[in-house]
């Protein structure tokens, strides 16, 4: 168990920054409903189609399916650890890779979580400008933040499970409603399965779309923040269904075939983005398609500002002491979420992501490797360390690993051809062989000081 929640006297616990104790988990159900929030975004629609026009329908729901697989493995080991635990992504960075280290993470988590907010605010935004031209963009994306940052005011534990619970239905119904509208005006496309690009699909394009969604590997980390909140008793639960594979199932499987209908059915659809599939949504639904997608984006929202201000809290807190409640940091995110949908840094944005994709992928590595071995509570005898003032600064095991798989990943990232398809796979494998290895030789003075 950890010791973490002696740092504070009881009833002044801050539940972002310390290890959830049993006393405030979540029902099964609650947590459920407050976790597959995440499975609603219009992103993972317009990934299955820009795959499927890449590399053909088949080729990306092979890369699906694997991916539901790959998945719902990892994040059964992740889930089961942080309900076991109670700690979140920057208490385990401490384990992981010392007080300091770990800084890095929580930097890398938040600026992530942050990204996809303005992705996710900006297709509101957009969508609202669209149905009401009078209403600008500017304004539109004010109205989004405005009402975005309060819903995380509130606890995952009493608010965002009943907020996204309430919510899920209405994802359903327009999904359903969007392929039946879909098929109405255009007509049903038998030949949906065969869309794809003109002339030979690629080589190995399975492969290609399989590793494309490794570049979305911070989901394992959204799992970890979320999962701490569960109940020992519904670990089984959890682990299997709701972090495991049928979670996945509706957030890769589902949304990306829904994707793959709708853009191949409707006809010279153009760039595709997720602005372009909202607009196409919005000529079809109306009112309602804006609905869907308020639905949709505010759902997923509710986990990026959530996650983006709890790992900012605990990075500042750490480099800079500066010590705030939730809410605070809640409010700092909304700032720094509208200047960027103010700004026209998409490109980098997108560019920023693939890197720090890469990081994330070696911290997975590292992470599974840490908690699939029994070296550490060898060393601890069964406790947890990772008070700030108990773990060094710098674990020389977990930061060699994470660099080593971070630089091979990098590497075969700005090569041309196959080569590059294999960047996050190997620092993947390079992360976790290395601190494998490492561990066999690791000392108690990594994770604990003196």
């Amino acid at each position: 168990m950890s010791n973490l929640a002696q740092e504070a006297p009881e009833g002044e616990l801050d539940l972002s920054t310390l290890a959830i104790p049993e006393s405030d988990r979540m029902p099964a159900f609650s947590l459920t409903m407050a976790w597959w929030a995440v499975c609603s975004a219009v992103f993972y629609i317009v990934v299955g189609a820009t795959l499927a026009l890449t590399y053909g329908a088949r080729n990306a729901l092979i890369g699906m399916a694997l991916s539901v697989v790959s998945y719902g493995l990892v994040n059964t080991v992740i889930s089961r650890y942080a309900i076991r635990t109670g700690l979140s992504v920057a208490l385990f960075s401490r384990v992981l890779f010392g007080s300091a280290g770990a800084a890095l993470a929580t930097l890398i988590f938040f600026a992530t979580a942050i990204y996809y907010a303005v992705f996710e605010g900006s297709v509101i935004a957009v969508a609202a400008h669209s149905l009401f031209p009078p209403l600008d963009y500017r304004w539109a994306a004010l109205i989004v933040v405005c009402y975005s940052v309060p819903l995380v005011f509130g606890s995952v534990q009493h608010w965002l499970d009943r907020f996204n619970g309430v919510l899920l239905p209405f994802y359903l119904l327009g999904l359903v409603a969007a392929v039946v509208l879909t098929t109405h005006e255009y007509g049903y496309n038998a030949a949906w399965l065969d869309f794809g690009p003109k002339g030979a699909l690629p080589a190995n394009g399975w492969w290609s779309c399989f590793v494309y969604y490794m570049g979305v590997w911070v989901l394992m980390m959204f799992t970890f923040d979320y999962a701490r909140f569960g109940r020992k008793q519904d670990a089984t639960y959890h682990g299997r269904f709701n972090f495991g594979m049928p979670f996945y199932l509706v957030t890769f499987l589902l949304n990306g075939a829904v994707g793959i209908y709708l853009v191949s059915s409707t006809p010279a659809p153009g760039a595709l983005s997720e602005v372009s599939v909202v607009l196409a949504l919005l000529k079809l639904m109306g009112i309602w398609g804006l609905l869907f997608v308020w639905v949709t984006q505010s759902r997923i929202n509710t986990a990026n500002y959530y996650l983006a201000a709890i790992n900012m809290q605990a990075f500042f807190q750490k480099v800079a002491g500066l010590r705030a409640p939730k809410f605070v940091w809640a409010l700092v995110v909304g700032l720094v979420v509208y200047v960027l949908m103010m700004a026209d840094v998409f490109s980098k944005i997108l560019q920023a992501l693939a890197y720090q994709g890469i990081f994330v992928v070696a911290w997975v590595g590292v992470a599974l490797a840490h908690i699939l071995s029994t070296r550490y509570d060898e060393l601890l005898g069964g406790e947890i360390e990772c008070r700030d003032s108990h773990v060094p600064a710098f674990n020389p095991g977990g930061l060699t690993a994470w660099f080593a798989g971070a630089f091979a990943g990098l590497v075969l990232m700005n090569m041309p051809g196959l080569a590059q398809s294999f960047s996050a796979p190997a620092s993947f494998v390079v992360s976790w062989l290395v601190y494998r290895g490492m561990l066999v030789s690791a000392k108690r003075t990594w994770f604990v000081r003196g």
